[in-house]
């Protein structure tokens, strides 16, 4: 993953621009659609409570661009998830990653305590799993509103929720989708994932649960699991 891009502008709205270069040195030009797009774009602020995914575009020489919204001052990371449509790593999936700054005064905020829910704007997330770092393990992610079961989670790139996990610390990440098979709007509110998270000194991760439940609402919110 190359660019010129080692900083950008605090408070507003930016570009990153970069290409993915394969095992020949050339820029990778053909990439395979994993969940209706070509590639996935992820940035994480160091202390774990900024996060965005986004998808750009790319020109035929390789070269791509995704837009960002305002970033705080604060070391970010930047992460590009693909699969090459050719070459050597044809089939495969890859995640690669470029630190970022923003430059200013950076205000820091400490991390939730570890807890097996969150809520936010009246919607609950209920995570149950027993995890163990290295290990493909069940974790179920059970949604309500306001004491009620939710329903009618609306589908968002071909599932019903995405699940991004950073670890606090280092640059480990996972990307995860739920075993339910898409079928209308009317998902929830049992999420089943089988989630494996890299071995680590540390035994927390963030996950970021994104869901769609009444388009254009999305929900992004940082939950701290050990």
């Amino acid at each position: 993953m190359a660019s010129d891009t080692r900083t950008l502008p605090p408070g507003r709205a930016a570009s990153y621009t970069f290409t993915i270069t394969g095992p020949d040195g050339r820029p990778v030009t053909d990439f395979a659609v994993s969940m209706t797009k070509r590639l996935h774009f992820y940035a994480i602020r160091s202390d774990l409570t900024g996060f965005q995914h986004v998808h750009g575009h790319m020109t035929p020489d390789g070269t791509w661009t995704v837009p960002l919204a305002a970033l705080t001052p604060e070391s970010w990371r930047v992460f590009a998830q693909f699969t090459p449509g050719n070459g050597l790593g044809k089939g495969q999936d890859f995640v690669l990653s470029r630190p970022l700054t923003v430059p200013g005064t950076a205000t820091t905020s400490p991390l939730p305590a570890p807890s097996s829910s969150v809520t936010v704007d009246g919607y609950t997330l209920l995570f149950e799993g027993d995890l163990e770092h290295g290990l493909e393990s069940p974790l179920t992610v059970t949604v309500g509103r306001n004491g009620e079961p939710v329903t009618d989670l609306q589908p968002y790139l071909d599932a019903y929720a995405h699940l991004t996990a950073f670890h606090e610390g280092d640059p480990a990440f996972a990307h995860l989708h739920p075993l339910t098979e898409v079928a209308g709007g009317r998902g929830g509110p049992v999420l089943r994932f089988m989630a494996e998270f890299p071995k680590s000194r540390k035994p927390a991760a963030v996950p970021a649960v994104q869901d769609r439940w009444d388009a254009p609402h999305r929900h992004h919110r940082p939950a701290r699991l050990t």
